[in-house]
């Protein structure tokens, strides 16, 4: 989700080792970028610290453990772990707002995705009079990178991208960004969480034991100026990793602040199926 280029995917390699290294607890890291389904992730039963979308961590059931969410270091996110989706367009179009795309291409994700589908469905609930509202979806993009790229090549004229995800991209892959513009940003929601998989569907999740002293080096984390487990970046602390992630911390997130993205799922869903998202519907974005 968030290794949006090689030096970030090597970073958080850099940061989930050293954490392994610190809480005690060996962690296989795992390889699992796109195209390949984010929801085959979801569903290993050995899961240690795993990104999931708040969306499908709330309505699974039971749900996984979570261990620890990001709080990202932009002031815009004000030190707290939550985020929105920031609507995108090329920056040579005529495209000034929202509404002037309307009637044109939408680029999407995924279906139960919260920052690349849900939150521009709940977005977009008050002009859902407008007729065509978009004429065409965008066939799935998988990825914030997937959603960027699909405008930048002029397959779609907006769409929805994940906050931090567009930070760590502007960061380092400003080729990308600097060809696109911000037009609208979605409601602030419970940012995406790290979670384990749990002793209640698999004999294969971590302890209890082992998943607090995880937790606990994750929260940690910005605090250690160490060089344990980060040989491989030149002996920089996990706090200097963590900087160059973009993130300020790692927060202990309440499970029950996740309610709110089924809540809008559920609101989101009821509402489209009365009226149609677009004139001409992806089948994976298809209502009832």
């Amino acid at each position: 989700m968030y290794s949006v280029a090689p030096a970030v995917a090597a970073l958080w390699r850099t940061l989930l080792s050293a954490v392994s290294a610190r809480a005690g607890v060996p962690l296989t890291l795992v390889e699992h970028g796109a195209p390949a389904p984010l929801d085959e992730l979801w569903r290993r039963t050995d899961k240690g610290a795993v990104f999931m979308c708040g969306l499908p961590f709330s309505r699974a059931e039971p749900p996984p453990l979570l261990v620890a969410a990001p709080v990202p270091s932009p002031a815009e996110f004000k030190g707290e772990a939550q985020y929105w989706s920031d609507l995108v367009v090329r920056e040579n179009s005529t495209f000034r707002s929202v509404e002037d795309t309307f009637g044109k291409r939408i680029a999407l994700t995924v279906p139960d995705s919260q920052s690349g589908c849900v939150a521009a469905l709940s977005y977009f609930i008050p002009a859902g009079s407008t007729s065509p509202l978009f004429g065409e979806v965008i066939a799935p993009t998988i990825t914030p990178l997937g959603a960027l790229s699909a405008v930048i090549q002029d397959a779609a004229d907006i769409a929805p991208i994940d906050s931090y995800a567009f930070r760590l991209l502007q960061k380092y892959r400003p080729e990308l960004t600097s060809q696109v513009r911000t037009v609208g940003q979605t409601a602030r929601t419970p940012i995406p969480p790290l979670v384990a998989s749990t002793p209640a569907t698999s004999p294969r999740a971590v302890s209890e034991g082992n998943l607090d002293a995880l937790r606990s080096a994750f929260l940690e984390a910005h605090q250690n100026v160490g060089q344990e487990g980060v040989e491989a970046n030149q002996g920089a602390s996990m706090k200097t990793v963590m900087e160059d992630l973009l993130l300020q911390r790692f927060a202990r997130p309440d499970p029950s602040s996740y309610a709110v993205l089924r809540e809008r799922f559920e609101t989101a869903t009821r509402y489209w199926s009365s009226h149609p998202f677009a004139a001409v519907i992806h089948p994976t974005f298809g209502s009832g």
